[in-house]
Order: structure tokens, then sequence, then C-alpha cells
């Protein structure tokens, strides 16, 4: 049983939440004291954390930066606040996927299976080590390595990654990258992917890789081999 922590100061929306995804067979937990939110969610050790961005004491974008620091768990936003700028923060930050109040229940509980799914149970032939442009990825421990150091990288960076990779030197179109990341392309924003693909990119950065990432205008994404990297 996947267990889940919401991070919700609305009790009466906590108290559906819970209600609703209990039906589904998950263990939910909500927070006691929002002022030690990071200790209730190293106690719990959640599978999936779902976080608000207006909350007591700290906001939902302090929690999740907190929590990044610890773990790597998906993290999924549920707000109303429905500026851009949010979910770019968010992504930026580390989450998931973001959802805006008011939501359909159906919404929700796809966007949980699908990332349940994604970060537990890889569609890919598993493989533990690979090595492209010069570098290592270790798969199990995600992250990726060459002479310049060593990065870690969150489930969907890796995850892009990993798709790219397995079609390098042929540009991997956005639409399929969406349709195999989050499975159904109509609960996500085209933002969204491109916000995740700048963040991969800039972490390849950190260790010299992130031009071997190219964006195809109109297209999609290409990972290149090393040899392939021209100008």
């Amino acid at each position: 049983m996947f267990k889940i922590f919401i991070i919700e100061d609305d009790q009466t929306l906590f108290a559906e939440l819970e209600e609703r995804l209990t039906q589904w067979t998950y263990d939910v937990h909500g927070v006691s004291d929002f002022s030690s939110v990071l200790q209730e969610f190293t106690n719990i050790e959640p599978d999936l954390v779902i976080i608000d961005i207006q909350l007591p004491k700290y906001d939902g974008f302090h929690w999740c930066r907190m929590i990044r620091n610890h773990s790597k768990v998906p993290i999924i936003f549920l707000s109303s606040r429905d500026h851009p700028t949010d979910m770019v923060m968010s992504m930026q930050l580390g989450a998931d996927d973001f959802v805006q109040k008011p939501f359909h229940f159906d919404v929700l509980i796809a966007k949980i299976q699908a990332t349940l799914r994604r970060v537990y149970n890889y569609s890919f032939e598993k493989v533990t080590l690979k090595t492209w442009a010069g570098a290592t990825i270790h798969y199990e421990k995600n992250t990726v390595s060459n002479p310049n150091g060593t990065i870690e990288l969150s489930k969907n960076e890796l995850f892009i990654l990993q798709l790219l990779i397995e079609h390098k030197n042929t540009i991997v179109s956005r639409d399929e990258i969406i349709n195999r990341l989050w499975d159904d392309k109509r609960f996500v924003s085209d933002n969204t992917l491109t916000v995740n693909v700048n963040r991969l990119r800039k972490r390849l950065e950190e260790i010299g890789l992130g031009q071997y990432i190219e964006t195809k205008v109109g297209q999609g994404y290409m990972a290149w081999e090393e040899e392939n990297i021209h100008g």
C-alpha cells in the first residue's frame, strides 16, 4: 500500500481527500504541526507528497525545497493559485506535477497513479548502468557521473534523459515524451515539459553535458553522443 503525505491546512479538503484516497487503498497521512512538516515527513516516509502552496508558518515552496534536500520522493502541488510562475516555481524546485484548485478528483487520481507508476515501476528494460557522452548513468542511484563530478537527478529528469538516450541522435517528439512521462497529456500543460527539460539541461551543465541535450524547435528534443556535437 502506497503512503501519501498531504500537506494541506484546509481540514475540510483534507478530510475529503483522505476519504477518497483511502477508498483507492492509499495510506493517507496529514500534518499535525505545520512548524515541523519535515520531521513528520521523515517519520512517515511517504511514497508520494501532495502539498498546497499557501500554508501556515511557511509556504509550500519552502517545504518542497526542504523535502528535496533530503529525498527524491515524488511531489504534486495542489493549489488555488493560478499564476504561471507558481507552476514554474514548483517544477524548478523539483515537483513532479501541479494541480490547480478547484479540481476534479478523477484528474488528481489519474496524476497520482501515473506518477506512482512512473517512479516505482519504469516501463523501460531494467538497466543499472549505462554510458553516454563519456558519462556513466546509474539508474538505481539516479546519478550521472563523469570526470567533472556527479549529479543526482529527480525521477522526472532521469526518465526524460533515459528516454532521449534510448533514441540518441534521433529527435523524440514532445508528444511522445509527454505521453510516456505523464500517461495522459490532456492533464499536462505543454510548459510543464519545457520546465522539466530545462531543469535537466541545467543539472547536466554542472558536469559539462548540458549541450548534449538539444531542443529542436517545433519538433522535440535530441540527445547527442559526444562525437556528434558540432559548433
